[in-house]
């Protein structure tokens, strides 16, 4: 175990924000925290890092485990180079490098008069720091460092670019990069995916899912959950508790274990119901009065069960059309935009959109895909192509960084303002909807949190009845409740969705078709997310396949041989590579099959354990028979599980 938090308290003020936090990490694990916007997810990172102070409970961890922690958009402060800052991660192995160079001068100095003792023990000094140099990846440093560097999005980067110079979201990745190769035996990170592109993304993932130490991650994309985590831990009324399996096995569980606690308290309750009304009934005869003291007595002792609390109040909300758009929506043909006196972002991107469809624009970051949705709304002119809209069009348009809002409005009054006509019972009505009641709705909108603005804009979006949305980022800053309201709002939409999302699991449940945008043009697919990833693996194999073949077609007659004998070997080695990814794949499929019998098995457990707390089983020599051997029975299955799935994990 690496860490263990045993009943965390934190107060602020006289208002709990955790109450009894239980939380632990062992070697190699993989953990998510999550919960809604303000359930104390980072303020628990904050004290298990030793950054905040905690009002009770008690933190175990060994003095040997290092810990690395990583804020959420913290940035890297620094005034030295981006190769320099990587650099003093491996300060320990650069200067034991420093003194092997020296010792390396003493041994070849032909000047110096090395005593024979002597000489031998500078030798033996030199092996043992040349092992200790070389166990501890002193000769890996810089392949480490361009490799981490590449994966973060910094491969175009000269090494000698000062950091000061970067953007707040590049200093950010530049932070977890940093943070990637200091390599700490339990890496806490707070939101890691912020201002990641898909790319990048996918390269995180893939690096953290090979990662030698443990990992404890807040974050709220879904999808990065779901290839990484191995349990979640969900804060929901300053409680915790933990469930094994990714984010939707967790989704799975928690609606299993509601609709088992309330057949639970429903069945108590009808039970309830019937002794009262016997005791009612019988109370007053004779005849029956001892048997109605009796019930009245075990009611008394009966253990009552509370009801089941229900989801935490969500936003809920619908985009309704006003009027119908024609069928023919948009037309881009050849668009390419350019800033002043700088070579195109984009050039020869067409396509349509029809009435009733949804389709996702992706990209790397910095391509234009923002600038060309508010080309598409008139924020920006084109440097050269058409953009036509069709017939009873009306747009509505969610801009990422909120431009459109007034910081020095009320948030009642960001809404009054914009629809002047609309009676303010109704405005109330509506921010209540997206969760401001109260003296919520005379905050500032300047002083509101960034999932807060998320859900006013999202109110004036929905008030405009708009039949085609254009969203720019519109999971951005919501918790993961507000993301699946969302989704549900926008499948029940019956107009035209073009929007713009790194959030790969909204890209999944929306998009019907995906088109990605390049400097030269934009591609077409048909599909969600999932769907493109598979149909670009195998163009990329065919390129490959094509590549291989072309070889053996090609070159002179008078190497034939040998050119034969390499073409071979890259047949050979693209083959291998396409058995591993095969294998890699059923790898990744068998570990999520056995991460489900271990849930499905664990529940087990844990209902058979309960029933031998029931009178009617303890009482029953056999009955607890049965119980002990069926966990017995199920605690071996678990532990072969168990077994299974860490030799696939350390494969």
């Amino acid at each position: 175990m690496l860490l263990q938090a045993s009943n965390i308290t934190k107060l602020f003020g006289v208002t709990p924000i955790l109450e009894g936090i239980n939380l632990q990490v062992l070697e190699r694990e993989r953990v998510g925290l999550v919960g809604v916007n303000g359930a104390g997810k980072s303020t628990l990172l904050k004290i298990l890092a030793g950054e905040m102070s905690y009002d009770g409970g008690q933190i175990f961890k060994s003095k040997e485990t290092t810990i690395g922690y990583l804020a959420q958009n913290s940035g890297l402060a620094s005034d030295k180079s981006i190769w320099d800052e990587m650099l003093l991660v491996f300060a320990p192995l650069l200067e034991a490098e420093a003194e092997l160079r020296r010792m390396e001068e003493q041994i070849a100095d032909p000047s110096a008069n090395h005593a024979e003792k002597n000489y031998q023990e500078l030798l033996e000094k030199y092996a043992h720091k040349s092992d200790w140099f070389k166990d501890h990846g002193g000769y890996e440093m810089e392949t480490r460092i361009r490799s981490v560097l590449h994966g973060m999005g910094f491969g175009d980067f000269a090494p000698e670019t000062p950091i000061a110079t970067l953007s707040g979201g590049q200093k950010t990745r530049l932070a977890l990069a940093r943070i990637l190769l200091q390599a700490p035996d339990l890496l806490m990170l707070d939101e890691p995916t912020n201002h990641l592109d898909i790319e990048t993304l996918t390269w995180l993932e893939d690096y953290l899912r090979s990662y030698s130490g443990a990992l404890l991650v807040v974050s709220h994309d879904r999808y990065f959950l779901d290839r990484l985590v191995t349990s979640i831990v969900e804060i929901e009324r300053h409680q915790s508790r933990r469930y094994t399996g990714n984010y939707s096995r967790y989704v799975e569980l928690k609606a299993a274990e509601y609709e088992s606690a309330m057949k639970q308290y429903e069945k108590q309750q009808d039970e309830i119901a019937r002794m009262e009304e016997f005791i009612q009934r019988n109370i007053v005869r004779a005849s029956t009065t001892k048997r109605a003291q009796s019930r009245r007595k075990a009611l008394e002792k009966m253990e009552v069960l509370d009801k089941p609390l229900g989801d935490l109040k969500k936003a809920h909300f619908s985009f309704e059309a006003e009027v119908m758009s024609g069928r023919e929506v948009l037309q881009v043909d050849g668009l390419s935009y350019a800033f002043d006196g700088k070579p195109p972002l984009f050039r020869h991107v067409s396509f349509e959109l029809r009435r009733g469809e949804t389709a996702a624009l992706i990209g790397p970051n910095g391509i234009g895909k923002s600038t060309l949705l508010k080309i598409l709304t008139g924020e920006h002119k084109a440097t050269g192509g058409k953009v036509n809209w069709g017939t009873k069009i009306r747009i509505g348009y969610y801009d990422q960084e909120q431009t459109h809002l007034n910081g020095d409005n009320t948030v009642l009054e960001e809404l009054w303002s914009a629809y002047p006509h609309v009676e303010e019972a109704r405005i109330r009505t509506i921010l209540g909807n997206f969760l401001f009641s109260g003296e919520d709705v005379l905050k500032k909108v300047s002083s509101l949190s960034g999932g807060e603005k998320a859900r006013v804009a999202l109110a004036k979006l929905m008030l405009k009845k708009a039949n085609v949305l254009i969203l720019d980022e519109p999971t951005n800053h919501l918790d993961l409740f507000s993301k699946e309201v969302l989704e549900s709002a926008l499948l029940d939409f019956e107009g035209t969705l073009l929007f713009i999302s790194h959030d790969r699991y909204f890209l999944n449940k929306m998009a019907e078709r995906i088109i990605e945008l390049h400097p030269e043009a934009a591609h077409h697919f048909l599909g969600n997310y999932d769907d493109y990833v598979e149909k670009k693996q195998e163009l990329a194999e065919l390129a490959a396949e094509r590549a291989a073949a072309s070889q053996v077609r090609g070159g002179p007659s008078s190497k034939l041989e040998a050119e034969t004998a390499e073409t071979k070997s890259g047949a050979a080695s693209f083959e291998a590579d396409k058995q591993a990814k095969r294998e890699e794949r059923n790898r990744q499929r068998r570990m999520e099959q056995l991460e489900a019998i271990i849930a499905k098995l664990e529940e087990e457990i844990a209902s058979l354990e309960t029933e031998l707390t029931l009178p009617e089983v303890y009482q029953d020599y056999v009955a607890v028979q049965e119980r002990q051997t069926a966990i017995d029975t199920r605690k071996i299955e678990l532990g072969g599980a168990y077994e299974e799935w860490e030799q696939l994990a350390e494969s």
